[in-house]
């Protein structure tokens, strides 16, 4: 007898949803019920908290009546609709109110963009700021930020030195063109193809600068280029590179002085673990005894990103522990890659968020690492990506993670073991000690550490 409300309440639903009216002129399509239906169907059943269903269709309203206001048009044809606790129901609610707002205003402006209204609205009911709809050009530009846009270049980062009127190679990728032929970090380009620097910038604002230097540079695969450079002792050297297909890195590594290896790390991608590698050996190779891992201005990426380049510092033992929520936790271990163990360093800052707020977690956990820098952001969770058939993608937070030793940084942050600030004022040129404060903290925090185990012998 308890369940006859429920079932009375379900039936009334369903006849209410079958008998919405039979609607003229377009039609949802298959492909925008299916993507409501997905987004639905992920954030009710994926989002790491319980998700009020009807908040969620209230939201599919908000966003449609939000998107028509900004093509200037008034949505009084829309109407709300109410949940029920059957899912497949309210499904079917939610392609009503697409449906709706098709039938009203499906002249005026594309059904793509009506149903992505709708998407985006659903899930900002969750008033989560991390779950978010990405269109296909907003999910486009996230995977070339993690990943990189392949370019025909010579494979080397560079700044345009005003005082000089060169150009200032910053870093050179590791086995690519410029680094085979024996370009290196702080080499100064004085001119290109024949034609002096100073008079390819001369008389242009910055953004017309790197944009003239970087037509110079960059070209077809196989096509050649002559670089001419100064290096720090005064000695010109001339270089024909072959132009290749270049990933843009992930890492950036140099050796400093005093023998301390330096890599600094933009984002966790796809590739940033074997590209730390890479580097990591490079700079073993060149006599490395201590390491400084920059990860300011890193705002995070893929997990197992994280736990590549935790792994190649910690030898064994916890890095991460991600809870669902259903209150499950799955603990990744260290993947036994680790270097020979050296004193580190790891640089962190107000920008250093997710993933690298994973990698400072369990350094500094594990007590392989010294955190330097300023408090991180704060950015405790765990979304997951569900690409959508047209391009399109949902972004859903999925789960809470903790470091080793149990601690929930979200809102909250990493406090470094050593605090050092720099003021607003000054303009970093990372990876070079006499431009950055915090680069010169961690120096002599490390010199101060090789000098020790000297004395310990």
């Amino acid at each position: 007898m308890k369940r006859l409300p429920i079932i009375f309440t379900l039936a009334f639903a369903l006849a209410s949803i079958a008998s919405l009216p039979v609607h003229a002129g377009a039609t949802l399509s298959a492909q925008s019920a299916t993507e409501l239906s997905e987004t639905y169907g992920h954030l009710v059943n994926d989002f790491y908290k319980k998700v009020d269903t009807q908040a969620a269709l209230d939201g599919a309203h908000t966003g449609l009546v939000a998107y028509l206001k900004a093509q200037g048009i008034t949505a009084s044809a829309l109407h709300t609709v109410k949940a029920t606790s059957d899912d497949g129901a309210n499904v079917r609610a939610l392609e009503h109110e697409v449906q709706e707002a098709i039938d009203a205003y499906g002249t005026k402006v594309p059904q793509a963009k009506l149903t992505y209204a709708a998407i985006a609205g659903v899930l900002g009911s969750v008033h989560d700021k991390y779950t978010v709809f990405l269109d296909p050009n907003a999910y486009s530009e996230l995977n070339a930020g993690l990943d990189g846009v392949a370019f025909g270049g010579v494979g080397l980062s560079y700044s345009i030195d005003a005082k000089t009127s060169t150009i200032l190679i910053e870093n050179v990728i590791i086995d690519g063109p410029s680094d085979r032929a024996g370009l290196l970090s702080d080499d100064h380009i004085v001119a290109i193809d024949g034609k002096a620097v100073k008079d390819t910038i001369a008389g242009a604002p910055i953004d017309v600068q790197q944009t003239r230097i970087q037509k110079l540079l960059r070209g077809t695969p196989g096509t050649k280029v002559a670089i001419a450079v100064q290096r720090a002792e005064g000695k010109m050297l001339n270089f024909t590179i072959t132009r290749e297909l270049i990933k843009p890195p992930s890492v950036y590594a140099k050796l400093l002085p005093d023998h301390v290896g330096y890599a600094q790390l933009s984002v966790f991608g796809q590739n940033t673990g074997t590209e730390l590698t890479a580097a990591l050996k490079r700079l073993d190779a060149e006599g490395a005894k201590a390491y400084i891992l920059d990860l300011r201005y890193n705002g995070g990426g893929y997990l197992n990103a994280a736990i590549d380049v935790s792994s190649k510092f910690i030898p064994s033992g916890p890095i991460v522990s991600v809870q669902s929520r259903a209150g499950e936790s799955t603990e990744y271990d260290a993947e036994n890659t680790a270097i020979a163990p050296r004193p580190l360093a790891v640089l962190v800052n107000n920008f250093s968020a997710s993933a690298s707020e994973i990698t400072a977690g369990a350094l500094e956990d594990s007590g392989v690492g010294t955190l330097i820098g300023t408090k991180t952001y704060g950015k405790g969770v765990v979304q997951t990506i569900f690409p959508l058939k047209d391009g399109s993608a949902i972004k859903i937070t999925t789960a809470r993670y903790f470091t080793p030793s149990g601690r929930d940084i979200n809102a909250i942050g990493i406090q470094p073991q050593i605090v050092a600030e720099i003021g607003k004022e000054v303009k970093i040129r990372q990876g070079d000690p006499s431009q950055d404060p915090q680069l010169q903290k961690a120096m002599s925090f490390l010199e101060d550490k090789l000098a020790a185990q000297v004395g310990n012998r």
